[in-house]
């Protein structure tokens, strides 16, 4: 993977006022109060990226899907992580599936300065066959595992557009379910297949203009999500996913926050509308 990068690598830009230091690039990561989200933005941090951090789902949200989602506590927390690893850290409290809240925050990143765009938030909702789901039901997934990422791109990419040529960079972090099926959670597989195809085709788009855009496609790996994953399939443990990988072990979210670095940086500049699997060797 890359190592640390800076204004120089990312482009012409010319430092603070009487320092003579590169500026540094910024990046977006939504998700960031907790497991992949806050890795993703510690490891950004450490690598030379300055963060705008956007978490704080509504609280109908966290009612829908019965389990505990990140907190503006745990959001600032993240903050202070990035902070402590000499980046500036703006926190913005806001809920993925607000397309308006979602652009407002984006406008808080300094003017052509943003060159990476992480989406990372994303939740389990209803379990039950996938026959039965409803509607409603189905749109609970489809709103942040989805829409959220598109919220983003719409936020992001006119920006990452007149980023120096080959610098802009477009990651969401998806599932393995992206590419398979997973029983009883057909809202949750679906939103996920839709988030790559989305990727896949805004790859297409991007191309000529330099940008590039790729999707993560984690294995089981320790978060609250995957504690909501042992309650739907009647687990004690979530160890136990480890079986399913050839590794025999969980993905931990710095071997994600490794891989979103990798493609956010300049050594992955040809590398587009790829399903970049960090999965332990998934095996269903």
């Amino acid at each position: 993977m890359t190592g640390p990068v800076s204004g120089a690598d990312f482009g012409p830009d010319s430092g603070a006022a009487g320092t003579g230091e590169p500026l540094r690039p910024w990046a977006v990561v939504t998700g960031a109060a907790r497991g992949m989200g806050a890795a993703v933005a510690a490891r950004l941090a450490r690598d030379g990226f300055d963060l705008l951090l956007l978490d704080r789902p509504d609280p109908d949200l966290a009612g829908a899907v019965g389990y505990p989602l990140g907190t503006g506590e745990d959001l600032d927390r993240t903050a202070e992580q990035c902070r402590s690893a000499g980046a500036v850290a703006v926190v913005a409290r806001a809920d993925v599936r607000d397309e308006t809240a979602v652009v407002a925050a984006v406008a808080r990143v300094p003017a052509g300065r943003l060159r990476a765009a992480v989406a990372v938030a994303g939740i389990i909702g209803v379990d039950k066959p996938a026959w039965e789901f409803t509607r409603d039901e189905l749109a609970l997934d489809l709103d942040t595992n989805f829409h959220g990422v598109a919220n983003l791109a719409r936020a992001t990419v006119p920006r990452l557009l007149v980023a120096p040529a080959g610098t802009g960079r477009f990651v969401a972090v998806v599932s393995i379910a992206g590419e398979v099926g997973l029983p009883r959670l057909a809202a949750y597989v679906a939103s996920k297949h839709a988030a790559l195809g989305y990727i896949r085709s805004l790859a297409a788009d991007l191309g000529p203009h330099g940008v590039t855009a790729n999707a993560i496609l984690p294995g089981s790996t320790r978060t609250a999500l995957l504690e909501r994953s042992a309650q739907v399939y009647g687990l004690a443990d979530i160890e136990q996913f480890g079986s399913a990988q050839r590794l025999g072990r969980l993905i931990e979210p710095a071997d994600i926050a490794a891989a979103a670095s990798w493609l956010c940086g300049p050594d992955s500049s040809a590398v587009t509308g790829t399903d970049f699997r960090v999965d332990g060797g998934f095996v269903g």
